[in-house]
């Protein structure tokens, strides 16, 4: 049995009733010039509680919160997040809890579940409703299936709303495409939809594919990619030399220029995030960027290829094939550097085409960049509250 690092692969399960919290502003605030500094970040002060998103975050402000083990077909442990109500003291808390449908949080890349609680109840959507041998293909093949199915286990037959955030979005187009989880989704709302990524405008994104750095980093016998350890160190050193990346700002050139982040809420992403991924992970994402399409993992030889796949090339994910009846939200920013325009729009013609009109919606934020659609102060009026009336009316 191998363990997941659980910080890179964990999963929040929520009740969609906690979704109907108030929204209240805070100031704008950029990730510009915020740095780490040895033992915190440099103006925020550290987590009592680092590494349990319950005690931190949800117990914290009064939510019941619940821990879960979910064990993949692959045997690998993942940790998920139960918010089964609203505080204890409110009206909601007596309510039968099979009455209300169960809503699934998949986080994106290095990032875990406590990204979606970052805020507080007005804000967090979550609050509202070491084995690295993988990439994002298995996350869709085994953990996607195991923790939905338990979801779905746990309410007493209930099909999911599921929402997910970049890298969350890419796995459920994967299983979709496969016509696989049909029987366990309800609906999808998806938040900066990661598919093709081959006219990203991420230039680090595209630097770092362009020079095969992660499978460098692969070939040299390293497995886990630390964002805050040494190989992150020299990745940043060869891609920052390009002239094309401004690394005064390594979220924005990542990313794109989030809008609407605020001070309370930044530090509590970085005092939980950036977290590790596989390398693996990253090189499956590379060949995205620089290949049309969305296929499996390449292993980068033939005969490795024919052994997994009884091809040599790696077989396509067929988004046109997703089902035309499965009901799906599409949320998407003008200023995403990984979910870019271009890309979104190529999705957008693929699935658009041919779904049926009442159960496809797409939204659009201009002024909205990667973050933003997780933490920005105005997400639970742009975002959360369109959202919510989607459920509903699915």
């Amino acid at each position: 049995m191998t363990l997941h690092n659980l910080m890179a692969r964990i999963f929040c399960l929520i009740s969609l009733l906690i979704l109907s919290l108030g929204f209240n502003p805070c100031t704008a605030f950029s990730w510009k010039n915020a740095s780490m500094v040895e033992g915190g970040i440099q103006g925020c002060r550290p987590s009592p509680h680092p590494f349990s998103l319950c005690k931190s975050e949800a117990e914290a402000f009064g939510y019941p919160c619940e821990d879960h083990k979910v064990t993949t077909e692959d045997g690998y442990i993942l940790s998920l997040k139960r918010i089964p109500h609203g505080p204890s003291d409110g009206d909601n808390s007596t309510d039968d809890e099979n009455t209300r449908p169960p809503v699934l949080l998949f986080h994106g890349l290095m990032v875990d579940g406590i990204s979606w609680l970052l805020g507080t109840p007005k804000q967090s959507l979550g609050f509202i409703l070491a084995y690295w041998d993988w990439s994002w293909d298995e996350i869709a093949a085994y953990d996607l299936p195991a923790v939905l199915q338990f979801v779905y286990d746990y309410t007493g037959g209930q099909k999911v709303h599921y929402i997910g955030h970049s890298l969350g979005t890419l796995i459920i187009l994967a299983a979709f495409s496969e016509h696989k989880l049909l029987h366990l989704v309800r609906s999808a709302a998806l938040l900066c939809p990661i598919a093709y990524l081959d006219k990203t405008r991420s230039k680090l994104s595209r630097v770092a594919s362009q020079i095969f750095l992660a499978e460098t980093t692969h070939f040299l016998g390293w497995h886990e990619f630390n964002p805050f350890g040494l190989v992150a160190r020299e990745v940043l050193l060869l891609v920052c030399g390009n002239p094309q990346v401004d690394c005064r700002d390594v979220f924005s050139a990542l990313a794109g220029p989030d809008c609407c982040l605020n001070t309370t809420t930044t530090c509590a992403f970085l005092q939980h995030a950036i977290q590790s991924t596989s390398v693996r992970n990253l090189v499956h994402l590379s060949q995205m960027v620089r290949r049309k399409g969305i296929r499996r993992y390449d292993y980068g030889n033939v005969k490795a290829n024919m052994k997994h796949y009884n091809q040599t090339r790696p077989p396509l994910y067929n988004l046109s094939s997703i089902p035309t009846h499965v009901p799906m939200l599409l949320m998407h920013g003008g200023q995403d550097f990984l979910g870019d325009v271009p890309d979104t729009r190529h999705l957008l013609k693929t699935l658009v085409r041919n779904h049926e009109k009442d159960n496809i919606e797409v939204i659009y934020v201009p002024d909205y960049a990667h973050a933003d659609f997780v933490t920005g102060f105005n997400a639970p009026q742009l975002v959360y509250k369109p959202m919510v009336n989607f459920f509903q009316r699915h």
